[in-house]
């Protein structure tokens, strides 16, 4: 059974994840962690996540340790108040952040129009009790905050997904040094790669995946034509919507 994102978040993949190889090894690194839509397809395997980024690294150690009752305890964001005004520690006001626009890069200090659209949207009880119950599945899980280069050099199924080359990608802070650097490297990497990319990227030698739709927050009826590279033959795509 697979997991809910615990946050949503610009590019993520968990939408998109079914799509893509199923990992061939009992350990999955995702370098470019982001909300790991990849592994939490596939939380009971070992998951390695890493993000250069103190935000996201510092949300995921703050899920790996805290709580069910310290996640259902935090408060609803004030009227007209911001994630500033809760009596909690930093990572919980960047998760709660996350939920205050759909599909942001960062997180929002208020709730805009969409987070106050319905219980479902936002910060509240419904999104509090879908992170506390998952809690236990990823207690096994790593977090690294570093460079990809700060990987283990280990077997496994690799879920490479840094920022897009196009602009797409310009929307986040921490950008990879060189795509040349990454793709030679994604080419070292021992076990099973799977590199994820928009459609025009030429760092690695891509095939279309499919055509996904965007998130509602980028617009509706907006698709994107995803593309992967494998290291190992045959390349699985299952062509979405074609």
């Amino acid at each position: 059974m697979s997991l809910r994102p615990f946050w949503r978040y610009y590019g993520g993949k968990w939408r998109n994840a079914p799509h893509y190889p199923d990992p061939r090894h009992d350990t999955i690194v995702e370098p470019f962690a982001g909300a790991a839509g990849y592994s939490l397809r596939w939380h009971r395997r070992q998951v390695i996540l890493i993000d250069k980024s103190p935000v996201i690294a510092g949300i995921w150690r703050y899920l790996l340790a805290v709580s069910a009752a310290e996640i259902r305890a935090i408060p609803d964001i004030p009227e007209g108040g911001t994630v500033e005004d809760l009596p909690v520690p930093q990572e919980a006001r960047w998760l709660a952040g996350f939920w205050c626009n759909n599909g942001a890069a960062a997180p929002r200090k208020r709730e805009s129009v969409w987070a106050k659209a319905s219980a479902s949207n936002g910060w509240g009880p419904r999104q509090r009790d879908r992170i506390a119950s998952q809690l236990a599945a990823i207690r096994h899980w790593q977090i690294i905050e570093g460079d990809y280069h700060d990987a283990p050099d280990i077997e496994a199924t690799w879920l490479v997904d840094p920022p897009y080359q196009s602009k797409a990608g310009s929307y986040y802070t921490e950008q990879p040094g060189s795509f040349d650097d990454l793709g030679a490297w994604c080419k070292a990497r021992r076990g099973y790669v799977i590199a994820c990319e928009q459609e025009g990227a030429a760092w690695l030698p891509f095939k279309a995946l499919g055509e996904f739709s965007a998130a509602p927050s980028q617009g509706e009826g907006r698709t994107s034509a995803e593309v992967i590279w494998t290291n190992r033959p045959p390349l699985q795509t299952a062509l979405f919507g074609a």
